[in-house]
């Protein structure tokens, strides 16, 4: 499937990027760098004009414009629910309609392309471009660890231009399809509705996506994706697809053929599927610790409040029995009617769109 982004290729830009592509390896990036600059410049105004005016304008007793920090920590999460949200969609219609992506052979999901699923690729890239630039110039507010998460998850998906996976970009983006709900449920906090009964639906809704997409949808995929690798790092991809391109000029365009880039191509190498594997292993430990965790939570949530201290003969309690009533008291605060505390940080979470 041809891609199908409203603004074509810019051919003086594609020139300008094809050295830097050809030096690195990443021949489809000409074809989308288009994409990723516009979605880059989108995420930076979503960040810098919207959210500040919108936030301003719905909830002008909440938004703290006077807090370096924690604006942007608000305007952060208006961008990744505006991004998880058009993603998510993206990728869901180009698993549906793409006719060619859907009739892959093992080769074609490791080797192939279509410009559709590039086009996928190059949003989540140029959303990790502007999550890289944003880290950085608040790196005292995000810390380390977000940077760390903002530069791996732009290599993970520039080496996608390879192209490398191209068919599990949209797989693996499903991920991010509980990244709404939890966003959600940070700005219920924000917005003083901890406690809420919509704050409540919205964190079974986010549990319950959180584990069809991370969990069950999230590890069957990666068990096909390591079969897939392992039969590439034992396998070139089919020497047809080089003589049928070399015979067939029509054939050398990646709009024609999904392994127009694989005439060439050997065996992936080693390093290269252990850091993709590894980096999957890792992630999928993670979804599953922190589901755990969310749903040791939710138990404690449930737990009956301690009795409330007896009175002595005078009516007066007890420094002891005062101390443990008090005690009780600030832990049923605590455990109020809400999912509040029972989900990962949004911050910790963010590391969910790595593929």
């Amino acid at each position: 499937m041809k891609d199908p982004f409203f603004i074509p290729q810019i051919p003086a830009l594609s020139k300008a990027v094809q050295p830097w592509a050809d030096r690195y390896g990443l021949p489809t990036l000409s074809l989308h760098i288009h994409e990723v600059i516009v979605f880059t410049l989108f995420y930076t105004f979503i960040q810098m004009v919207i959210s500040p005016v919108l936030s301003t304008w719905l909830f002008p007793s909440h938004y703290p414009r006077n807090s370096r920090g924690k604006k942007a920590n608000w305007d952060a999460h208006v961008v990744s629910l505006v991004q998880s949200v058009l993603i998510n969609g993206m990728a869901l219609w180009v698993m549906f309609v793409d006719d060619e992506r859907n009739q892959m052979d093992w080769q074609q999901r490791i080797w192939g392309y279509t410009g559709a699923a590039g086009l996928v690729q190059a949003m989540a890239t140029g959303y990790f471009v502007w999550d890289l630039i944003m880290t950085v110039s608040y790196l005292d507010v995000f810390g380390l660890g977000l940077l760390a998460h903002a530069s791996s998850a732009l290599a993970v998906y520039s080496l996608g231009f390879k192209p490398f996976l191209n068919y599990y970009g949209c797989t693996f983006i499903l991920y991010e399809l509980s990244t709404p709900f939890l966003n959600i449920h940070w700005f219920f906090d924000k917005l003083n509705m901890t406690g809420s009964k919509a704050q409540l639906y919205n964190g079974i809704t986010l549990l319950a996506t959180f584990f069809s997409c991370r969990l069950v949808w999230g590890t069957i995929q990666s068990a096909f994706v390591w079969r897939d690798m392992w039969r590439a790092v034992h396998t070139a991809p089919d020497a047809g697809y080089a003589a049928a391109a070399a015979l067939n000029s029509t054939l050398a365009d990646p709009d024609e053929n999904m392994m127009a880039f694989a005439t060439d191509a050997g065996p992936i190498p080693v390093w290269l599927a252990g850091v993709y594997i590894a980096s999957n292993i890792t992630l999928n430990t993670l979804n599953w610790h922190w589901f755990f965790k969310m749903i040791t939570a939710v138990k404690k949530r449930f737990e009956p409040p301690k009795p409330a201290a007896e009175k002595g003969p005078n009516g007066a309690v007890s420094s002891a029995e005062a101390t443990g009533a008090g005690k009780a008291l600030g832990a049923m605060r605590k455990r109020r009617s809400t999912i509040e505390g029972m989900v990962p940080d949004s911050e910790e979470l963010r590391e969910g769109t790595i593929q």
